[in-house]
């Protein structure tokens, strides 16, 4: 496997066109991403620059963007609210929090690592779509409402959600006018700005720009709330802190960081191939968005993903190669190198605007309004995730999300199958809808033979969800001197089927009767002859054909007894 991603020169000037234009998206999105995870608009500075760079070198999506993104900050919101806890004993906050908080997004660049090395980017995406939506829909709302006290010109009140919400009446009640005006003109700018207007200039800079003015023009620096000074030059290195009492919740907001990075910058790569008719390679670009994040999270930087807006406004201004994502990261380089001085007037409020448009934005609003329309259950377990997103905690939602889910889908795969398991004829009344499915020869066989002879018809993919099926099932096969089973339709035996069906064949061993097997794939014929099957049947009872093997089965000394 190529160890850089793809670079070329060859589409010079429009990778340095698109690598530019997304880092001045990328400004005000990571300013105010820095600021509404409580790390400091540093942090979404540094984050910006290394995963973008570290991605865009080791990735393998020639034209993604990547950067922090609104889900992957809130969920760092999260751990810091977690790791941020005073102790019940002394009531002090351990020094060393942010220490780790970053480490557990270095945490989360190795897991990501771990997960290209180990060729997992197919299944990373594997998940239910309403568990997906409900997830992101719940991101989006915690997004607004820890940036509305921001809004209305205070300073968090930390506790994250609840302690938001538990402020908000006493922040109406205290409203700083200046600054809620400054956000409503962001939210109007980002909201009501021409899409013609949108092809020369970002609306998220445009709103930087004129809520800056406005803030300096006609309020005055001392009477908003600033970025203030960021700091200029190298990031200072992040020493890798742990303690045993917050191990495990590190690892697992680690884990929990790494899969919904993997999962937003995979999606984005879907939507980066479709743009620029190419191929990504996922488990190449995992690497790479684990080693951003890794050196992201070393440096002090927010964890990133693939980014959509990034992404879009790159190539359709005439990226080709992972050039433009290096250009991109020198650019806010410069930036966080040599002009930090530029972005210390942008008032907090401005940012919190633009943040609470990318909340909503997250929010899945096309699934929302269809959703009770397309699966009640579906809607059920949509709505139920978002309530733990945002009231519970990311980590529930998404286990709880998943389980109810998967259980539902294979409560609905086990029905499916139980369609596909048939016991055919076998009765001295059988009517003509006993036989459905056979031939003609096959029907009269079996109707001669009466109930001396079973034929059990099995189709489909048989996996775990069949073997209840084929256990109630089994009754019906009992007083039959020859049992035929028809595994033409079988591609895959799975291990709980063919444990029943071995026991089902051995009864029928042990009371006596015939077996036959007819039409067995290779897969399912191994499954069954590993469990030793074979020794329990005749060589001559593993024919090719159905037809041959009711007409054995019903002409042999068993049947005609």
């Amino acid at each position: 496997m190529r160890v850089f991603n793809q670079i070329g020169f060859g589409n010079l000037k429009g990778d340095v066109f698109g690598g530019v234009t997304a880092a001045v998206v990328a400004l005000p999105m990571a300013l105010a991403f820095g600021v509404a995870s409580g790390a400091g608009a540093e942090a979404g500075l540094y984050g910006a620059v290394l995963v973008g760079l570290f991605a865009a070198l080791f990735g393998g999506t020639p034209t993604l963007i990547s950067e922090p993104t609104g889900p992957m900050t809130v969920v760092f919101t999260a751990v810091i609210v977690a790791l941020m806890v005073p102790d019940p004993v002394t009531g002090v906050v351990a020094e060393n929090a942010m220490a780790m908080a970053f480490t557990t997004v270095m945490l989360a660049g190795i897991f990501q690592v771990m997960f290209g090395v180990l060729k997992l980017g197919r299944y990373v995406t594997l998940m239910p779509y309403t568990v997906i939506s409900g997830f992101m829909s719940g991101i989006g709302l915690i997004l607004i409402i820890i940036q509305l006290p921001g809004l209305l010109g205070h300073a968090s009140p930390g506790g994250g959600v609840m302690g938001s919400l538990e402020a908000l009446p006493g922040l109406f009640a205290d409203v700083n006018a200046g600054e809620l005006v400054l956000g409503v003109v962001a939210l109007g700018i980002l909201f009501l700005m021409p899409k013609a207007w949108r092809r020369f200039m970002p609306p998220q800079l445009l709103a930087l720009v004129v809520g800056t003015l406005l803030a300096v023009w006609f309020i005055g620096s001392g009477d908003y709330r600033a970025i203030g000074e960021i700091p200029s030059g190298l990031p200072s290195l992040v020493v890798p802190t742990f303690t045993a009492d917050e191990w495990m919740t590190m690892v697992i907001n680690a884990l929990v960081l790494a899969m919904l990075g993997s999962i937003d910058a995979l999606l984005t790569s879907v939507i980066s191939d479709s743009l620029t008719r190419n191929e990504h390679n996922s488990d190449k670009e995992l690497v790479g968005q684990g080693l951003g994040n890794l050196a992201s999270g070393m440096f002090g930087g927010l964890p990133g993903a693939g980014a959509t807006m990034g992404t879009v406004v790159n190539i359709q201004t005439g990226a080709r190669t992972a050039l433009s994502g290096l250009v991109r990261a020198a650019v806010l380089g410069v930036v966080v190198f040599g002009a930090s001085g530029l972005v210390e007037s942008i008032p907090k409020a401005i940012l919190a605007g633009i943040a609470i448009k990318v909340g909503i934005d997250i929010i899945d609003w096309g699934f929302l309004r269809r959703a009770h329309r397309l699966s009640l259950r579906g809607a059920l377990i949509m709505y139920g995730v978002i309530g733990m997103t945002v009231f519970v905690d990311l980590i529930t939602a998404v286990g709880i999300g998943l389980f109810v889910a998967n259980i539902l889908t294979i409560r609905r795969l086990s029905d499916l199958q139980s369609e596909h398991v048939r016991v055919l004829g076998q009765a001295e009344d059988a009517g003509e809808s006993d036989y459905e499915g056979l031939e003609s020869d096959e029907k009269r066989l079996l109707s001669e033979a009466g109930s001396r002879v079973a034929l059990l018809d099995l189709s489909g993919p048989l996996i775990f969800g069949a073997a209840q099926t084929l256990t109630r099932q089994q009754n019906r096969l009992d007083s039959a001197r020859t049992l035929v089973i028809d595994l033409t339709g079988v591609p895959h035996l799975g291990v709980s089927a063919a444990l029943v069906l071995e026991r089902i064949i051995r009864d029928a061993v042990d009371r006596g009767s015939r077996v036959v097997l007819s039409g067995a794939q290779e897969q399912p014929r191994a499954r069954l002859e590993k469990l030793g099957v074979a020794a329990e049947m005749r060589p001559d009872d593993w024919l090719s054909s159905r037809s041959e093997a009711v007409r054995q089965a019903c002409s042999g000394p068993e049947a005609t007894a």
